[in-house]
């Protein structure tokens, strides 16, 4: 049966079940597919089903992450909303168009930087403007102001090797928000950061997106980060993965996320999360088990 999760508001702390609506949202999956194809050590092909009946709407504004058992096809679906793969079956649109090549309306943060070395951090931030051909004047006051925003000033003519790790996500980050994309996808940005710097740039994260109307779609293995951030979690199953639930997240925003812990409501959402997320994980433990008993 077709189902499709569509992102509202938040609601009452219920997970909720797939249902039938006609509801569109800026990102829409529609009975998205996906197989990969692979060749084996003797050149035959083996076929990996990724995503399966993937049906989802995400409405403008909202802040969702996408958590779940690794391999189960969050990231797939991150990259055919930047049109850097297509689906097998099924379609991907954004803004009610089907996504059929390089999505450059959007902003994409990756789990590496990707600063260019033979750039200052100034340069690097201004880079996306450039290529807009936005002039130089407008291009360095709005670099400037970004660059304000998230501590880093003085650091306008240091190289990629000079910065710390925060200090080149704080770069990357708002090297894509200064073009002012509508949508952002941020796959495991703050994944490689030791804890303390990623508390720090969640907190950034949500006073720079807070007010802008943006969306951001947000693909993360912690279940913490993605409360302290999120308006609504997605939980896919296992590979082949298929949405097994939607948590509207309960807590109040403006969000305290260095005190995420002490909400009153944590505690009971988290343990909810954590209990459909594990039975994910058990079932491909138990799997690994099986086939490597063969």
């Amino acid at each position: 049966m077709r189902t499709t999760v569509v992102l509202r508001d938040p609601a009452p702390v219920v997970p909720l079940r797939c249902t039938v609506t006609a509801a569109t949202g800026v990102i829409e999956a529609r009975d998205v597919v996906k197989v990969f194809v692979a060749r084996s050590e003797r050149r035959r092909r083996r076929a990996f089903l990724a995503l399966h009946d993937v049906n989802l709407a995400i409405q403008q504004g909202r802040f969702v992450s996408f958590v779940g058992p690794s391999g189960c096809g969050k990231s797939t679906l991150l990259n055919m909303v930047a049109g850097l793969i297509r689906p097998t079956e099924g379609a991907v649109h954004y803004k009610g168009r089907a996504v059929d090549g390089i999505n450059t309306d959007v902003g994409y943060i990756t789990q590496d930087d990707n600063l260019l070395p033979w750039r200052t951090l100034l340069e690097n931030v201004e880079v996306a403007l450039e290529f807009r051909r936005v002039g130089p004047e407008e291009r360095r006051d709005r670099a400037h102001r970004y660059i304000g925003r998230v501590g880093l000033d003085g650091f306008e003519h240091h190289y990629p090797h000079e910065l710390s790790g925060g200090m080149r996500k704080r770069v990357a980050l708002i090297r894509t928000l200064i073009y002012e994309p509508d949508v952002i996808l941020m796959d495991e940005p703050f994944g490689p950061l030791d804890a303390q710097t990623r508390v720090i740039l969640q907190d950034e994260l949500l006073r720079l997106w807070e007010g802008t109307g943006k969306t951001i779609v947000f693909v993360t293995h912690d279940l913490v980060e993605a409360i302290a951030l999120s308006d609504e979690i997605v939980l896919f199953s296992r590979a082949p993965g298929t949405i097994k639930h939607v948590y509207p997240v309960p807590l109040p925003r403006p969000r305290d996320v260095f005190r995420i812990h002490a909400d009153p409501q944590f505690p009971a959402f988290y343990e909810r999360l954590w209990r459909d997320l594990k039975e994910e994980i058990s079932i491909v433990d138990l799997e690994g088990a099986v086939h490597g008993n063969r």
